[in-house]
């Protein structure tokens, strides 16, 4: 089994950013590959192929990890990009609490380090990704762009903020690639924790 620890946002979080989306996804055309809106989330810990076995210790380390920490409120707020190929939204609120939530589920201390809080919300297409390849080798600036370079998108959402919404749960994910919608991943819930330190 694949499996993630993550914060989902709520329905009304998801529906804002989709709406500020629309353009964005019409000017891009196929260069983006989008995300599923309702598999949007934020990784807190990704712990990667287990066997079926090592989901009870999971379960373990996230209820120990719940039991002390209280729920918070956050928002989408801000762009980024990844290589030049991803596209996420950052987060605001009480940022700080999330990022100490993502270092407590981790078992990892250099994921810890590497880890930044975001939402991937789009994939460079693997179309575009060729494209750019033979623009390259060609070194050609006479090819047409037919959408807007990654960096400008990023640009575009810098000034994007959602509306908070409160995390006071987090869930135990399980990911299977090439199942979900447009060839990506499916996510199915294995348990859920909710916050509830004081």
């Amino acid at each position: 089994m694949r499996l993630f620890a993550a914060v989902y946002p709520t329905r009304a979080a998801r529906e804002h950013l989709v709406s500020a989306l629309r353009e964005v996804r019409e000017l891009t055309g196929t260069a983006l590959r989008w995300g599923d809106p309702e598999q949007w989330h934020v990784t807190l810990g990704f712990y990667g192929d287990q066997p079926e076995g090592a989901v009870p210790d999971l379960e373990e380390h996230l209820s120990t990890v719940t039991r002390e920490t209280a729920p918070f409120t956050t928002c989408l707020r801000g762009a980024g990009s990844f290589s030049g190929t991803t596209l996420w939204m950052g987060l605001g609120g009480q940022s700080e609490n999330l990022v100490d939530l993502m270092h407590a589920c981790s078992l990892d201390p250099d994921e810890r380090a590497r880890q930044r809080a975001h939402l991937t919300v789009a994939r460079m297409s693997r179309a575009e990704r060729s494209r750019k390849a033979r623009e390259q080798r060609r070194r050609s600036r006479t090819i047409a762009r037919s959408a807007p370079e990654l960096p400008h998108v990023v640009h575009a959402l810098s000034v994007y903020k959602g509306p908070e919404w409160p995390v006071s749960e987090i869930r135990l994910m399980a990911s299977v690639l090439g199942e979900g919608r447009g060839g990506g991943a499916l996510h199915h819930e294995v348990a859920r924790f909710p916050l509830l330190g004081k």
